[in-house]
């Protein structure tokens, strides 16, 4: 046994002390799974915040798109692609649902226009062909409205000129479509500087409204007296001032085209509003010919053939067109029981005026005063060929001295200008009075005389042709006997002239003859010429003696 005490006391056992609650420690095997929890949402967050606005694109076919892989391009960088495509419920259309970048969320507004690039020929240029190598993609040109949209309808074409470039765009109404089309050249002296972008056929049917575009700077030369022409094709026009041809380009001529001139005088010529409206005039005469503010209307009465006439001859005066033909109509003169010509003419007397006040002694104290003044001196309106090729006629106007005297009578609506018959009236009534004064002349005496000197000339042929046998009888034997005498002499001529003849041979031996003689005479003075003492002492020999 040992000493321990077997049988302890109660105070020697420790008294037990309550420990505090422990907290629950933080294994570090959590670690790891919570630092990724706050990482990917952090990254959700992100991605969340950085994602960018979904729409919906609507086109009637799904041509060239796929899910997934078409993207959205603006001025080819990629804003976008496309996520999915739906056929709508109709089956009227598909419905492509594209997701953009987050700065792309203020393109997004009502005039944001969308489109399938694709190759496509219009207007004379080629647009698409990088998509032959990387496949179709959806075009975006950005609008200004402030309003923000998400589902848009796209385009079946792309727009001929994006909101980004600069200029202007105006209206033009014109009777029909005519050869032109999207695309179609704008010209401003033969130089090309913009297109038509748009046509529509207008509410009441009556017409065609154009919108075209003209780039900047050119857009400031367009002003409120601008006047805008068809220029499509070849203008080849054949009327009363003869033939003429006009172009403004070989692409003109392919596809159409548009030309514009500002008028140098007749309005105010202010630069237009936005998207102002003009008439699209059928060619240039037809569109710079309206350019007179001061219109006059006349009616001129014929009593001859106007065949020839087009409502739109000109109203010419000396060469200066003054006016243009409206109208021409038929009028039956019951009274006089004869049937008229009635012409409606529309003058611009400006254009007549300017030149002719300031030749007067005083200015007319009436507006009429001038135009009384030179019909009294003898104006009148007279029908012309224009071309003998085309036979169009005109209307001139000019002076006639010895016409009969005339007035205006202003009271009536339009007034009627006094007219003269045209020159091939003139020429007609000459024949006609040429005509009666044959008639009147006495043709049966002038036959009957003329008969008898025909007889008379007989009788003189009767009386030469008996002279004739009688020289052929009496006098051409004794001719003939001359000239046989004659023949015989000019043979002994001949004889006597031959080379063989004597005489012949005679003349040529003394030529021979003085040619010695010639020959002897030049050894002679030769020799005098060695030996001139000689005459003295006469020809020494050989020797010198």
């Amino acid at each position: 046994m040992s000493e321990t005490n077997p049988d302890p006391k109660i105070s020697d056992i420790p008294e037990a002390v309550a420990e505090p609650k422990r907290r629950h420690s933080l294994q570090l095997v959590w670690l790891i799974p919570i630092v990724a929890a706050i990482v990917g949402g952090t990254l959700a967050v992100r991605s969340y915040l950085a994602q960018g606005p979904t729409i919906t694109i609507t086109f009637k076919t799904g041509e060239g798109l796929e899910a997934g892989k078409t993207k959205i391009k603006y001025k080819d960088v990629e804003v976008g692609m496309v996520k999915s495509i739906q056929i709508a419920k109709d089956l009227s259309h598909v419905i492509a649902t594209a997701e953009l970048v987050k700065a792309a969320t203020s393109y997004l507004v009502d005039d944001t226009k969308f489109w399938v690039v694709r190759p496509r020929i219009t207007g004379g240029t080629v647009t698409g062909l990088g998509t032959l190598m990387g496949g179709a993609y959806i075009g975006i040109d950005i609008g200004k409205a402030k309003n923000s949209r998400r589902a848009f309808q796209g385009l079946d074409t792309p727009p001929v000129v994006t909101t980004d470039v600069p200029g202007s765009r105006f209206q033009l109404h014109a009777s029909d479509l005519g050869s032109l089309d999207l695309g179609a050249p704008v010209y401003f002296r033969r130089l090309q500087v913009g297109q038509v972008i748009s046509y529509e056929l207008d509410k009441g049917g009556e017409g065609v409204t154009f919108t075209v575009f003209v780039n900047a700077p050119y857009d400031q030369y367009v002003k409120s007296n601008t006047r805008f022409w068809n220029a499509s094709g070849v203008d080849l026009t054949l009327n009363g001032s003869g033939l003429s041809v006009r172009t403004q380009s070989l692409l003109s001529i392919l596809i159409g085209g548009i030309a514009f001139q500002t008028l140098s005088k007749g309005d105010d010529g202010l630069s237009p509003g936005p998207n102002a409206v003009y008439t699209l005039f059928a060619n240039q005469d037809e569109a710079m010919k309206n350019r007179d503010s001061l219109r006059e209307d006349y009616i001129l009465v014929f009593h001859e053939s106007v065949r020839g006439l087009e409502v739109g001859a000109p109203v010419d005066f000396r060469g200066l067109v003054i006016g243009e033909v409206t109208a021409i109509n038929v009028e039956q003169d019951l009274l006089n029981h004869q049937v008229n010509m009635v012409v409606e003419i529309q003058t611009f007397p400006e254009r007549l005026r300017s030149r002719a006040i300031g030749k007067l002694s005083r200015e007319p104290s009436k507006p009429h005063d001038f135009l009384n003044l030179m019909i009294q001196q003898g104006l009148r309106a007279q029908l012309r060929t224009g071309s003998m090729l085309t036979g169009q006629l005109f209307i001139a106007i000019d002076f006639f001295p010895n016409a009969p005297k005339a007035k205006i009578d202003w009271s009536s609506k339009p007034p009627q200008f006094p007219t003269t018959p045209g020159s091939l009236v003139e020429l007609q009534a000459t024949i006609m009075q040429i005509s009666d004064k044959l008639e009147k002349l006495p043709l049966n005496e002038v036959v009957n005389e003329l008969r008898q000197t025909v007889q008379t000339l007989d009788a003189t042929l009767k009386s030469a042709d008996k002279a004739v046998q009688s020289f052929s009888v009496e006098i051409a034997p004794e001719l003939r006997a001359t000239l046989e005498e004659a023949r015989k002499t000019l043979g002994e001529a001949k004889q006597t002239l031959a080379v063989e003849s004597p005489l012949q041979q005679d003349l040529r031996e003394t030529l021979r003859e003085m040619a010695r003689a010639a020959q002897s005479m030049r050894v002679f003075t030769d020799y005098l010429e060695r030996h001139p003492e000689s005459l003295l002492r006469g020809k020494t020999d050989a020797k010198g003696e």
